[in-house]
């Protein structure tokens, strides 16, 4: 196939009026053309007056000899791997978790043979849903199942956001497989694309279920409490303090929360190393009003969607400070996963339709800044910041809540809320937020703030809502894994996978580097059944 970029539609014209565009660009007839698909698709706002849809596009033609001047789409069409090595499993593949990492490690794994046993803390989304709207509505959080924890793990209560900075020839081949199990095909060629919180459920579902069909097993409120290993080789699991499960190969799937299973691994000698990550508050604005300033006429967002930005700063005390997991049209939402501490995150239903928009505005900290030398002293950090907030805001989860004005002033006599209204649940105290972080990281925000207000027309406008604390954008720990094979450092057949190990970012990088690590498991090892 032949590949044309640069295609050029107004913002207000369907997309379908591509092939218009092919067939004027290339000086041919609407009958020369086989077939053609929608590569990529993204948006030129950068004049207000006239917003563009950006298309590329791969067509074929019947007669692309007269083109070859033109560049041609390389093959991407996904293989399977194939066992190279005969090295026998003694027992069915264990992946523990099922966010993204695992998910798609256990969808190969099944789809190749091989009946992988999953094993999630939490519950089934159909449960876990129940659970969580418990949590949001009374503040009875659930410890094993929350937003943090159950099937789809973190993600399944975001935006679900599928942009990623990695490249990798198998992104192609998980965005398929969303849609094959009920995402919109839009994801396949959006710049931008996202699934919302009500798809993401539906999808798991279906992914469960292709998964058993194939001879997966899932198990939930099924927490691994401990690993049995010999001679340096994984032999298995312990789940829930007592039923013991055998097999030499297990996948280590867990998210960045899971805080319980970073002490059990360092007590189990598992090589770990402290890593960066960034901490801050989320924002909150009115969705109309980010429509304007981003697209120069909110109007515009009924052909283009809600507006999205993407903020970054330096502070002169050297921090970045950024915009992180953007939720147009969403809500701020309790994502706690232990008792008596506090942390926030962002939300979104596909169709982006809520009143607000939020974000989180994060600072980057670094191992260096925590005192000690204990690998998980960054995890003592968020620990230590979520309790600050959970007792500053009252209590029973309800999160500490400023506006703009009263932060940047320092005044805490001066924080009523204005037009924006907070959209967090469970429940919300106005509270003064400048205290809640070293001083290095409130600093950096103070800079930050009015440099994004020229960025974005009232970014910074005296009624803007912060709500703290974000803490967990990313893990705090990276578990160590041979360069080769990824396996850990130094126990065969413990894969850590994902987020969680500090090897993704998001949900598209989290699911490759699980798909990655089932293909290197299924060229190693013949399934159960070929033994």
């Amino acid at each position: 196939m032949l590949r044309l970029t640069n295609l050029k539609l107004p913002y207000n014209v369907k997309d379908n009026k591509v092939l218009s565009l092919i067939v004027k660009t290339l000086r041919i007839k609407p009958e020369d053309i086989i077939e053609y698909q929608i590569e990529k698709m993204s948006i030129d706002a950068r004049k207000k007056s006239q917003i563009k849809k950006v298309f590329t596009v791969k067509v074929r033609l019947k007669n692309e000899k007269r083109f070859s001047h033109l560049k041609i789409e390389k093959d991407r069409t996904y293989h399977y791997p194939e066992n190279k090595y005969g090295i026998p499993l003694v027992n069915a593949p264990i992946v523990i978790g099922s966010g993204p990492s695992g998910i798609f490690a256990a969808y190969l794994l099944a789809e190749m043979g091989y009946s992988p046993i999953i094993f999630e803390r939490g519950e089934k989304v159909e449960d876990r849903t129940k659970t969580v709207r418990e949590f949001w509505e009374k503040g009875i959080l659930n410890t094993e199942s929350n937003v943090q924890f159950g099937e789809g793990g973190a993600g399944t209560f975001s935006d679900g956001k599928l942009t990623t900075r990695i490249k990798d020839n198998r992104i192609d081949k998980i965005l398929e497989i969303f849609v094959e199990n009920g995402a919109p095909s839009e994801i396949l060629y959006k710049n931008k694309p996202h699934l919302g919180t009500d798809n993401l459920k539906k999808i798991m579902v279906n992914m469960r279920k292709k998964i058993v069909g194939l001879g997966g097993t899932f198990n939930f409120n099924s927490k691994v409490t401990d690993l049995i290993i010999e001679d340096n080789q994984i032999k298995g699991v312990i789940v829930n303090g007592e039923k013991k499960y055998n097999s030499n190969v297990v996948i280590l799937g867990i998210g960045n929360s899971a805080r319980d299973t970073f002490e059990m691994l360092v007590e189990k000698n598992v090589s770990m190393e402290p890593k960066p990550f960034a901490v801050g508050f989320r924002i909150e604005h009115k969705q109309i009003d980010i429509d304007k300033a981003q697209y120069g006429d909110s109007e515009i967002a009924t052909y283009l969607g809600a507006a999205e930005y993407k903020l970054t700063y330096k502070a002169s005390n050297g921090r970045s400070v950024y915009s992180f997991c953007m939720c147009p049209g969403g809500l701020v939402v309790g994502a706690s996963s232990e008792n008596n501490r506090l942390v926030v995150n962002g939300m979104s239903e596909y169709k982006r339709n809520r009143e607000n928009a939020n974000s989180a505005i994060i600072v980057n900290v670094n191992p260096e800044d925590f005192e000690g030398e204990h690998v998980l002293r960054g995890m003592d950090f968020q620990r230590t910041i979520e309790e600050k907030a959970y007792y500053l805001g009252g209590g029973n989860y309800r999160a500490p809540i400023q506006i703009m004005k009263s932060f940047l002033s320092k005044d805490k006599s001066d924080n009523n809320i204005g037009n924006i209204y907070p959209s967090y649940k469970p429940g919300f105290a106005l509270e003064d937020l400048n205290n809640i972080y070293p001083a290095f990281i409130t600093e950096a925000l103070h800079e930050a703030f009015p440099y994004f207000n020229n960025k974005i027309k009232d970014f910074a406008a005296e009624d803007v809502i912060l709500t703290g604390v974000e803490t967990r954008s990313s893990s705090p720990v990276r578990i160590l894994r041979n360069s080769s094979t990824c396996e850990s450092a130094e126990i065969k057949g413990l894969y850590p996978v994902g987020e969680g190990a500090g090897y993704a970012g998001g949900i598209t990088s989290a699911a490759v580097d699980g798909y990655k690590i089932a293909e290197m498991i299924i060229e190693n090892h013949l399934n159960v059944a070929k033994t």
